[in-house]
């Protein structure tokens, strides 16, 4: 567009130029930002992964394989007391009591009563 006034025409000129190397500015800008912004939190990211060594007045983070590490071992700590094995397992526990209880309730087995809830036999007299 061309006023014919020199000055106006020079004045819309460099006008358009500031706009446009403003909105070229700012695109760049935000985009510098976004960029800046998933840098940090890919640093973030490799932090927790890879853990941080402790320093003065922080203490230190294990990493992610660390931390599984820890969990395998605790896991395989709770699977040795899942099974029975050489009798220091909560299983073998379980079944020694079990066995314990069976042999106390034998007689219950051989003729008494089953029922929680019937009165006990009567004493009977030599």
């Amino acid at each position: 567009m061309v006023t014919g006034i020199p000055a106006l025409d020079t004045a819309l000129v460099w006008g358009g130029a500031v706009s446009a190397l403003a909105a070229v500015g700012t695109v760049v800008w935000r985009g510098l930002r976004g960029v800046l912004h998933l840098g940090r939190r890919v640093n973030q990211f490799m932090d927790d992964w890879a853990g941080e060594e402790a320093r003065p007045g922080v203490p230190g983070r294990p990493g992610v394989m660390a931390r599984v590490s820890a969990i395998e071992d605790r896991l395989q700590r709770v699977e040795h007391e899942l099974y029975p094995n050489s009798g220091g397992s909560l299983r073998d526990a379980v079944d020694l009591a079990n066995q314990r209880l069976a042999r106390l309730c034998l007689d219950e087995e051989e003729g008494g009563t089953t029922d929680p809830q019937a009165p006990p036999p009567s004493p009977t007299a030599p």
